[in-house]
């Protein structure tokens, strides 16, 4: 995000003179490597993970380009505290720290009220002033449904925030050029609105004959001022996720990362799992714990897949779906009436039969994966994994709820009740196991969507689609999915290792440019002549475009960004 780091030892002694800050600073100039040591030490000093988040706000909104050359450098370390699982914490604590991340010194994003609407023009411009250039992207969230940890209204601000920060360390989007927006309009959980230093407004939110219209008027303010901007939804209410995506998605550039994005990714591990099982796709039986909107959007990325690569007809591939939710199995003549975006998967071949628990499911359902996106701890129980190695000689068990304390099981609960035979991905990070008795450490899969949606909207902001289709969506599953090294199939891991992100965000952004092109809905001019140069062009056109913290990308619109060779900046320049 755009600022000036005033006092930043990297400065020479000439611009230091012609500053004005000869004197009121120490004499040292400091290269990156010494900067990053010094913010290192510092951020290790901290025991407390949303200590350690402060420090690092604080830092990216007073030396962005110290900070991101320090993400890149320690993604491992820092991509926990800055996202999953500290964002969780942050967003819970947002209205008591809110004080103490920077923001006096760069805003964190662009909160917006009904109340606001009639000045929307004047709010976006208020942020607009402070950018080189129109925002790229944005991600937007109303924080109705902040990881599973429900509505925290205003609080919710640190999403946007966090993904942001994704796409710029993960993707080389321009950190000045993006823009999180909160969408302030109201929450109802009534502890923020009794809490006296809760800073979002105080009142409950609209009801829908309300909400809908307010929401577009919002957006088609936002994407009149920003044509080319893509609009990320984020951690919507389950219902009105699917609704607002349905409404908006093919009159302006945008897309839903807990639909589609977390579709994709889980999409790119099962296509590797099914591999490693070694049974033909039709044969698979996909049980889903958890029936909200990243449920059953993952539920539909795979079923696409069946489609694609099994030959099945869609009614076919939905037959391999068994959705369960808090009440059980998800069927049509349940007796409760379902909301729309679960009616898709209901079933009506259980001849009355219902299964009220996952444990009656599994044994009705016999599945080969079991997916977990319930947000319910400790769900998947020694004795259901057990059950389910009993069924499958390789179980594939992804246990996806965010953050840790969600999630359905860990790693190491996995391994030793399937006799370590299990195929896991966990949409948090777990710690590698060792079997016991030897010397075999096995690291678990992620299904992160960074792997996903950084590579996804940095395609999207190049080629300049008239929409986000289903195909870029699978093709970006696709990518990933083909992204592993040797090494890394050799050692079963399910996605590449995070310490590539960089270069797997290239590699999924060629594949949604690719298909952009193909479909002929790119309509930038750079990327498509990128694109018929042949893959290798396309994909050096990506990395040449991606905004790293050592040098100073120009700023270009996407139509016109150049296919040249990257200058070598300066690693000593730490400020933006």
């Amino acid at each position: 995000m755009p600022h000036t780091a005033l006092l930043d030892t990297a400065t020479p002694q000439d611009e230091r003179q012609i500053r004005h800050l000869r004197g009121i600073m120490p004499a040292a100039i400091e290269s990156m490597e010494l900067q990053m040591e010094r913010a290192l030490e510092q951020l290790r000093r901290r025991a407390e993970p949303i200590d350690k988040y402060i420090f690092l706000s604080n830092l990216r909104n007073t030396n962005a380009r110290l900070f991101y050359a320090l993400l890149l450098d320690h993604l491992e370390e820092i991509c926990p505290i800055i996202y999953t699982p500290t964002v969780g914490t942050a967003c819970l604590e947002y209205s008591y720290i809110y004080p103490f991340l920077g923001t006096t010194n760069q805003p964190d994003g662009l909160y917006i009220r009904a109340e606001d609407l009639p000045a929307i023009d004047q709010l976006l411009d208020n942020y607009r002033a402070a950018l080189p250039a129109d925002p790229q992207i944005c991600v937007v969230t109303d924080g109705s449904r902040i990881l599973g940890l429900g509505d925290l209204g205003m609080n919710g601000m640190g999403i946007p925030v966090g993904k942001l920060q994704l796409y710029v360390g993960a993707a080389g989007l321009d950190p000045r050029r993006v823009l999180p927006i909160c969408l302030d309009l109201g929450t109802n959980t009534q502890r923020y609105l009794d809490d006296p230093l809760y800073l979002g407004v105080r009142h409950r939110r609209p009801e829908d004959d309300e909400y809908y219209p307010l929401v577009a008027d919002i957006l088609h303010a936002v994407h009149r001022r920003f044509p080319q901007m893509l609009i990320q939804f984020e951690d919507f209410s389950s219902e009105r996720a699917f609704e607002l995506l349905k409404r908006h998605r093919d009159e302006m550039l945008s897309f839903n990362d807990d639909i589609q994005g977390t579709g994709a990714v889980i999409l790119s591990g099962f296509m590797n799992a099914i591999e490693q099982v070694g049974k033909p796709i039709d044969e698979h039986r996909i049980l889903f714990f958890g029936a909200g909107s990243a449920g059953v959007g993952v539920a539909k990325q795979l079923s696409e897949h069946f489609i694609r690569a099994g030959g099945l007809s869609e009614e076919e591939a939905k037959r391999r779906f068994w959705l369960v939710d808090s009440k059980g199995l998800i069927t049509h003549d349940r007796g409760d009436r379902l909301p729309e975006h679960k009616v898709y998967f209901a079933r009506d071949d259980n001849d009355g039969q219902q299964c009220r628990s996952l444990d009656e499911a599994i044994e009705y359902v016999k599945p080969t994966a079991l997916i977990g996106l319930s947000a319910q701890a400790s769900t998947f129980t020694p004795e259901i994994i057990a059950r389910l190695a009993a069924l499958n000689e390789r179980p594939i068990i992804f246990p996806l709820s965010n953050p840790a304390t969600n999630a359905e099981c860990d790693f190491e609960t996995a391994m030793r009740h399937s006799d370590n035979r299990v195929i896991f991905a966990s949409g948090t990070a777990f710690p590698a196991y060792t079997i016991p008795g030897t010397n075999e450490r096995r690291v678990p899969g992620q299904g992160n969507n960074m792997y996903i949606f950084p590579g996804l909207g940095l395609g999207a902001v190049l080629a300049q689609p008239a929409r986000v289709t289903d195909e870029m969506i699978y093709v970006a599953a696709a990518a990933l999915a083909g992204a592993r090294t040797s090494d890394e199939v050799a050692a079963g891991d399910l996605y590449p290792r995070i310490q590539r992100i960089r270069e797997v965000s290239a590699k999924v952004a060629t594949a949604v440019i690719r298909q952009a092109c193909d479909d002929g809905q790119a309509t930038a001019a750079a990327a498509i002549a990128a694109a018929r140069s042949g893959d290798a062009a396309l994909l050096a056109y990506v990395h040449h475009n991606m905004w790293h913290p050592t040098y100073d990308a120009p700023i270009h619109d996407a139509s016109t960004l150049s296919t040249a060779t990257l200058p070598s900046g300066n690693a000593g320049q730490s400020h933006i």
